[in-house]
């Protein structure tokens, strides 16, 4: 967890690696969840012995459910203490770069690309997440998150 006092250091970091989130295990249950909230219920998610035989060897986590732990990620990796809330604003980019079998332990690496002044003493931000699969090379996801705090 990267710990800051208040806003006004964070403009001093863009371009950098600011934080590395804790470990996520995704599971069946948090698919199965997913699923139901959304209504994508498509076999590679959900149905597991269909799974087993599909390109992916078993089932494997939404893109929109590796997207939806950003805000989890954020809890675990970076604290503004003089901050009294969050928002998210949105995302500029997204790219799901490798599937996420059920069983996968995530995290997330943060490098704040922007942090510009907004109205009420906020701070809006841009960050480059790049969420990460125990074991692999390769990324899972790779998005562009917009944030806004407020003191």
């Amino acid at each position: 967890m990267k710990t800051f006092q208040n806003l006004s250091e964070l403009p001093a970091l863009v371009g950098q690696e600011v934080a590395v989130s804790d470990w996520l295990t995704i599971t069946q249950e948090q698919v199965n969840l997913f699923a139901q909230a959304t209504g994508d219920h498509q076999w590679i998610h959900v149905d597991v012995e269909r799974a087993k035989g599909g390109p992916f060897g078993g089932p494997i986590a939404h893109g929109f459910l590796t997207l939806s732990l950003l805000p989890k990620f954020f809890e675990t990796a970076v604290d503004v203490r003089d901050s009294r809330m969050g928002v998210n604003y949105g995302l500029n980019k997204v790219r799901f770069t490798a599937p996420v079998p059920v069983g996968s332990r995530l995290r997330a690496r943060m490098t704040l690309l922007a942090a510009d002044p907004i109205d009420n003493g906020g701070l809006q931000m841009a960050w480059q997440v790049t969420v990460e699969r125990e074991g692999s090379e390769r990324p899972v996801c790779i998005a562009e998150s917009l944030t806004r705090r407020y003191p």
